[in-house]
């Protein structure tokens, strides 16, 4: 999987949207067309940051992070869901509230139902990007929502939540071209604050899970755990522990019991050959703790 292609793809439409959505929104008036605009220039700024974390996890290992860096991509993901979606949310919430409260005047409404209906249409296509690659790495949407790239997931979530705050808008503004009441303007701009700072929560909450050191789970923990109890030398694998370090990079520490009578140089050879079986069934399997008992 191509993680940077999708990132930097969706820097791109981001601006190009952002420039469009601000123009109307500053002809028109409308604080829906301007809850676009300002979507767009926060997840373009989500999106930078994702990118800078994808580079910064590369950093080989150092003495002061001797596991690498590849919670890099956790942290920026982490920042990338408070920027792109809860300050965004609660930018466009108070805009729409003082819309409510004070009605400003929304013309050329022919020219920002256009926009939307191109943000609606560009979004969609930023989407499209996402599954073609995951379509190249034979991966379906349901694993990736399941894994730990938690980057490409904000992209993809970014995006489905730019769709829906984009049909919300259109549909807002459709209504003020027909009754012509400002003030459903500003509900509408105030619903899509409401979508973006309620996905901002769960995409942190979930981004957190990781930064404090999640687990693999026990479906993926299961093919190393296979390879020690099919070893003839293995009377038990006593526990299993383990942390995501990156979306390909796992630490897990086993304990197991060999064998009684095995000399010490016989369990460190089953201790090598164990460590490469287990890196062949679990590639994501970088840092590899066997506690020996016998």
């Amino acid at each position: 999987m191509r993680p940077q292609v999708v990132i930097v793809g969706t820097i791109l439409l981001d601006a190009v949207l952002f420039v469009v959505n601000l123009v109307v929104a500053i002809r028109s008036g409308s604080h829906a067309v301007l809850s676009q605009a300002v979507y767009s220039i926060t997840d373009l700024v989500g999106g930078v940051f994702l990118l800078g974390g994808f580079v910064a996890s590369r950093r080989p290992p150092t003495k002061e992070h001797q596991f690498g860096h590849g919670k890099e991509r956790f942290f920026w993901a982490f920042s990338a869901s408070l920027v792109a979606f809860s300050l965004a949310g609660l930018l466009v919430l108070t805009s729409g509230i003082q819309q409510v409260i004070s009605p400003g005047p929304v013309a050329h409404l022919d020219q920002a139902l256009f926009v939307v209906g191109g943000t609606l249409v560009v979004s969609l296509a930023s989407i499209e990007v996402t599954l073609r690659e995951l379509r190249r790495d034979r991966t379906t949407v349901a694993s990736l929502l399941e894994s730990a790239h938690q980057g490409l997931k904000s992209i993809f979530y970014q995006d489905l939540v730019s769709v829906l705050g984009s049909v919300v808008a259109f549909g807002g503004i459709a209504v003020v071209y027909v009754t012509h009441d400002a003030r459903i303007d500003g509900w509408t701009a105030g619903a899509v604050g409401v979508i973006l700072i309620a996905m901002g929560f769960v995409m942190a909450a979930e981004n957190r899970e990781y930064l404090v050191g999640k687990a693999i789970s026990p479906e993926e923990a299961a093919p190393i755990v296979l390879v020690a109890e099919k070893d003839a030398r293995v009377r038990k694998v006593r526990s299993v522990q383990s942390m995501m370090l990156g979306p390909d990079d796992v630490l897990v520490a086993l304990r197991i019991n060999f064998q009684n009578g095995l000399t010490t140089d016989q369990i460190e050879t089953a201790i090598d050959e164990l460590g490469q079986a287990m890196r062949q069934n679990y590639p994501a399997l970088r840092h590899l703790i066997i506690e020996p008992e016998s």
